[in-house]
């Protein structure tokens, strides 16, 4: 009877060591699954903006090609005369083109073909309204002079307690300001994910918190939802 008792504890016991080994296995197994997943997901976060990026860029540069190849005559179309198709060729004679047209516009006889344009879209009815706002928005982001949303604000909106990111085009001026108690701003409240798309709200001087962030950070910030947060401005 002892030797049997002996044996049924061996029994057990090599039960119980094979049991260990095998939950030890599952856990190193288990372990392993989890860091292969999180390299796999890290490997998507690190290749997937780059290849987006790079994808679209591709795309648009055929966009290009094909509206420039369009509107060359046919004997001198892109890649005509070349062995091979180079994608790319139509931004390069887009860019020179637009530069051309930029050192022409600079020139006295330029300047006086763009008045004498101006001058006649501004007598079609819908179609000045169409081209003063175009001209109004280019001016906004490519001239150097203008204040266009180089400031980041915070404000309650759209009740107290709740807060919002807004961008500032300029402090108000003309009839709006004239109209108004206290010294106002304009803000462009950007919308998540798009932030081409938003609304524009006048905002007292007082009330608005100013942000060390960039723009660039902000629309960042705003498009992601949060998730990708602006760098700590330490000072």
């Amino acid at each position: 009877m002892a030797d049997k008792e002996v044996l049924l504890k061996r029994a057990k016991n090599i039960k119980k060591i094979k049991e260990m080994r095998l939950q030890k296995e599952r856990e190193v197994f288990m372990k392993l699954g989890a860091k292969l997943r999180a390299y796999l997901f890290t490997g998507i976060l690190v290749t997937a903006p780059v290849a987006i990026t790079f994808y679209l860029a591709y795309k648009f540069i055929l966009w290009v090609d094909v509206f420039v190849n369009k509107m060359l005559p046919p004997e001198y179309q892109l890649n005509t005369y070349l062995p091979m198709t180079i994608p790319g060729l139509g931004l390069v004679v887009l860019i020179v083109f637009l530069t051309l047209v930029g050192m022409f516009a600079a020139g006295f006889l330029g300047s006086f073909f763009i008045r004498l344009g101006e001058w006649f879209v501004g007598r079609v009815p819908l179609l000045s309204s169409v081209y003063s706002l175009l001209k109004q928005i280019f001016e906004a982001v490519f001239s150097s002079k203008t204040q266009a949303f180089k400031r980041v604000v915070m404000l309650e909106y759209p009740r107290k307690g709740i807060w919002i990111l807004g961008l500032v085009s300029a402090d108000l001026k003309g009839e709006v300001e004239a109209k108004l108690p206290d010294e106002m701003v304009n803000v462009f409240i950007p919308t998540t994910p798009n932030p081409t798309s938003g609304f524009l709200i006048f905002v007292p001087k007082k009330d608005v918190i100013e942000m060390d962030m960039s723009v660039e950070e902000a629309i960042k910030f705003i498009v992601s939802g949060g998730l990708v947060e602006p760098k700590k401005n330490l000072k």
